[in-house]
């Protein structure tokens, strides 16, 4: 039996993008490198706490915005994927460090893909309804 989804907080989308922001700001914070770097420390902030901001503001919406939405958090997965490997380059963080970040962020991206599959179903349905009635 599946359990509705209500609000954004239900989608496990949303709570794996929070555990990754979480995991990034506080490698941002304690990295000595990173930390240094207001810059770099910013952008990966930002880019981590944008993926489940922007799951969060599109399911407020209807599925066409929610879709735009999702298209965003994938891009922002992209994001932090890059801001990884340049992290990594710079010797900032260690390799281990960087597969299992790189790993968690690569599964959230895929998993933000399928539910844009879903939605973009729903979206179709709706429509082929509405051009019905």
């Amino acid at each position: 039996m599946s359990t509705k989804i209500t609000c954004c907080e239900d989608l496990i989308v949303w709570q794996k993008a929070q555990d990754i922001a979480v995991k990034i700001c506080r490698l941002a914070e304690e990295n000595d490198f990173i930390k240094r770097d207001f810059s770099l420390k910013d952008h990966f902030k930002s880019a981590a706490i944008s993926i489940s901001d922007n799951v969060a503001e599109g399911f407020e919406y209807n599925n066409p915005d929610f879709y735009r939405f999702l298209r965003i958090s994938k891009g922002s997965c992209g994001e932090i994927r890059n801001k990884i490997h340049f992290a990594r380059r710079l010797e900032f963080i260690t390799e281990t460090t960087a597969q299992t970040l790189l790993n968690e962020v690569k599964m959230l991206g895929s998993q933000i893909a399928e539910l844009m599959k879903r939605v973009k179903l729903k979206i179709k349905s709706a429509k082929r309804i509405n051009k019905n009635q």
